[in-house]
């Protein structure tokens, strides 16, 4: 070789290391090969791409390159071989990955749980004008694969009602498939967070309730989602509680109440009506007070007392009693008769209310007598009769009653009748006749009475 030629060998080994060192130097690598995203979260059953692009001219360079599958376990397979010409997939895999060279990308059809890994794509490129010169590219992807949530399921322990701070409750949720998932509690549609009484795992998946109260009473939800899937509900499930009695109250729609003192009407019927907030239901029992000394009148949340039985103030009590909790409550008040001006008294006669029958009757015969009072005035006119007896002569009003036997020569005279029209039915004027000959004197017809010429001795008429 002549020094000429070792002169070049030399300069062109100079220039090639030179080129190598400033690619290192300058992260040059980076330029021909580019990975767009190094973390993929697929869904199982569905594909995913494994994209890469290029960034240097396939007709000038050489390639040769595998793509390989780390799992979580830690085992390793190379899943294909490749050049620019030609490509070796697995036979484990070749109906699972599609790969066409000269694109490097790595695409998997049906994604599987165990696809889950890191996958390493290794490449070599030679450029065809710089011989010798060979560029390493190595890029690591990251692959997890989600299982959609299934509907999660409660289960509690203990499964029946707990006593409030005398036990405690855990609710765990579970799912049968879902990777990665997180879970969320509700009660009654709102979202539960950590409190000095609510413990939560890790994953939030079990609930714990120490101790249980009153409180913790209601409807919950275990909530199960992850990256692939929304919140998935479970079905609801009642936590039962035993609680109280609490807040007991002694109440009455009737009479005055002052504090714990109620004033009534005498002779009224009052009804007392006890309730406090307990679960189960409690047992209610009335007790009087008077003299020191006490007695159960009844039991049951209601009180009936009638007022005019009562011979002077006196004091009651209402006491509730829960049979599980075995706790019990009281509450008392003092009931007083005095009449305090309502307008509202209510008249009772033995606790009985007095029949509106009687009002009704006097109703009744009032309305009656004043129909046939209208009736007996259309009728008969009385008004008109009395006008007509006492516009008669004084002479005819004072004349003594005759019967018919006495002396003839008083009914010596003179006589003239005069006719009104119309059929006498009767001898004797009837309150209806009256009325109609009142009628027609009205009609301004005149009646002449009979006329009467007794003369002073019998010898003087005779001789006329």
């Amino acid at each position: 070789m002549s020094l000429q030629d070792k002169m070049l060998g030399a300069t062109e080994w100079t220039a090639l290391c030179v080129f190598s060192v400033l690619l290192i130097l300058t992260d040059a690598s980076s330029e021909f090969i580019h990975v767009p995203s190094l973390v993929h979260h697929g869904i199982e059953g569905m594909p995913m791409l494994l994209s890469v692009e290029s960034r240097f001219p396939l007709d000038e360079v050489e390639i040769q390159g595998t793509w390989s599958h780390t799992r979580r376990s830690g085992s390793r397979a190379t899943l294909v071989t490749f050049t620019k010409e030609a490509a070796i997939i697995d036979m484990t895999y070749r109906n699972h990955l599609l790969f066409k060279q000269p694109n490097v990308s790595l695409l998997v059809w049906k994604l599987k749980q165990e696809d889950e890994g890191d996958y390493q794509l290794n490449l070599n490129i030679e450029f065809h004008n710089k011989t010798g010169l060979v560029i390493k590219e190595e890029k690591t992807v990251q692959v997890t694969v989600d299982v959609p949530v299934s509907i999660p399921v409660i289960e509690e322990s203990p499964s029946y009602a707990v006593i409030e701070d005398e036990a405690n409750v855990t609710l765990t949720c579970s799912v049968d498939r879902g990777t990665r998932v997180v879970f969320q509690w509700q009660r009654d549609n709102t979202l539960l967070s950590p409190t000095d009484r609510y413990h939560f795992s890790k994953d939030s998946s079990t609930l714990l309730i120490s101790p249980v109260r009153k409180e913790d009473k209601g409807t919950y939800h275990c909530v199960a989602s992850n990256l692939v899937s929304q919140g998935r509900h479970s079905r609801a499930m009642e936590l039962n509680v035993f609680y109280g009695p609490y807040n007991l109250e002694v109440n009455s729609g009737q009479g005055l109440r002052t504090g714990e003192v109620f004033t009534i009407n005498p002779g009224e019927l009052v009804f007392f009506d006890c309730s406090a907030d307990s679960n189960p239901p409690n047992s209610y029992v009335w007790i009087s007070k008077s003299h020191n000394t006490t007695q159960v009148i009844t039991e049951g949340p209601r009180l009936e007392v009638r007022s005019y039985r009562l011979a002077q103030t006196e004091e009651y009590l209402c006491r509730a009693f829960n049979n599980v909790t075995q706790k019990q409550e009281e509450a008392q008040f003092t009931l007083v008769v005095a009449s305090f001006g309502t307008g509202k008294e209510k008249h009772t006669q033995e606790g009985i209310p007095v029949s509106p029958l009687a009002a009704i009757t006097v109703c009744s015969l009032f309305i009656i007598g004043c129909m046939l009072l209208f009736f007996i005035r259309r009728s008969c006119h009385p008004k008109r009769v009395l006008m007509s007896i006492y516009n008669r002569p004084l002479s005819e009003q004072k004349r003594p009653h005759r019967s018919g036997h006495e002396d003839a020569t008083e009914d010596f005279g003179i006589y003239e009748f005069v006719s009104i029209p119309g059929k006498m039915e009767s001898a004797q004027a009837s309150c209806r006749s009256l009325a109609r000959l009142e009628s027609v004197q009205d009609m301004h017809t005149t009646i002449y009475d009979v006329i009467r010429h007794v003369p002073e001795t019998p010898s003087h008429s005779l001789l006329k």
